[in-house]
């Protein structure tokens, strides 16, 4: 008698749903991930308070500031004068008035009030408070009004 042999199909895996729940996770991912610190630098050691907690209520609008020192790789000033350190640049602060102005005037653009915009200053543990004061003081020249400043919680 004669067996009849069939061709063998190629047994091919359908990815469909594996790529299916790939880009499930991912957006997941997106999701969940913590974009807060993407406006961190760090270059800036931020001062640590017993009595830092981070805000209840999420800030609409902020402007982010980051002041600290260039530093070499043991963590030690390289320069005595603090900078704002803004993406691709290092100015100092009374350089950073114009920035400012500028920044004050995006938001009208935008059609957002000032007095709605909190300026949330991230300024290294070392740099005086004469020097935050400074900064503060020409954010309100630039008709910022609310103001922020970020340090880490301590474990006392």
């Amino acid at each position: 008698m004669k067996i009849k042999s069939h061709p063998m199909a190629s047994a091919e895996m359908d990815m469909t749903p594996m790529m299916d729940v790939t880009f499930q996770l991912i957006a997941f991912f997106m999701m969940v991930t913590n974009f807060e610190q993407t406006q961190a630098d760090e270059r800036v050691r931020l001062a640590a308070d017993a009595l830092a907690k981070p805000p209840e209520v999420k800030l609409a609008h902020e402007l982010v500031i980051n002041i600290g020192y260039r530093r070499n790789k043991e963590g030690n000033k390289v320069d005595d004068q603090p900078f704002v350190f803004v993406p691709g640049e290092e100015l100092r602060i009374p350089e950073f008035r114009n920035r400012l102005k500028q920044e004050a005037q995006l938001y009208q653009v935008k059609a957002v009030k000032l007095e709605d915009v909190t300026v949330v200053i991230r300024a290294d543990a070392d740099v005086p408070a004469g020097q935050v004061q400074e900064f503060i003081q020409m954010s309100q020249e630039a008709k910022f009004e609310k103001f922020a400043l970020k340090a880490k919680q301590s474990a006392d």
